[in-house]
């Protein structure tokens, strides 16, 4: 039970660091996009800080991305300390800050993370950003 309610606590400081990090982000920089491109550099490379090389864009449309990212990260290696499923962990903590940013990005966006294609059963992590049916970016 200990044991349990220690790695907790620690996922929660991990998501309320990074939660944090997400509000200021999007009040400071106040970000648009016009394509998704423009989703990809603002999301990917400003927000997250990736480099390019480690997100490979699988698909790229005018509706939609879909990437692969390979980047060095703190989630999965929290995750390996503390010995907990990335499957929960990256569902907790990054895709609640990844909904929260692509929404102050554009209301209209919709973020999905394929948690049958997540390190480190997989290579990388597989993950769709896409526009709601019958709306655009602008």
């Amino acid at each position: 039970m200990l044991r349990w309610l220690f790695k907790h606590v620690v996922l929660s400081i991990a998501l309320l660091i990074f939660y944090l990090y997400g509000v200021l982000w999007v009040l400071v920089r106040r970000p648009r996009v016009s394509s998704m491109e423009d989703v990809y550099r603002v999301f990917y490379v400003d927000f997250l800080r990736l480099k390019p090389e480690h997100v490979e864009i699988v698909k790229l449309t005018d509706r939609e991305l879909i990437t692969i990212s390979r980047n060095p990260c703190p989630i999965l290696k929290l995750s390996m300390i503390l010995r907990m499923d990335t499957r929960y962990t990256c569902k907790l903590v990054s895709e609640t800050v990844a909904k929260y940013v692509l929404k102050h990005i554009n209301k209209n966006l919709v973020f999905e993370r394929d948690y049958s294609y997540i390190r480190p059963y997989k290579d990388g992590c597989l993950e769709r950003i896409y526009l709601k049916p019958n709306t655009t970016l602008s």
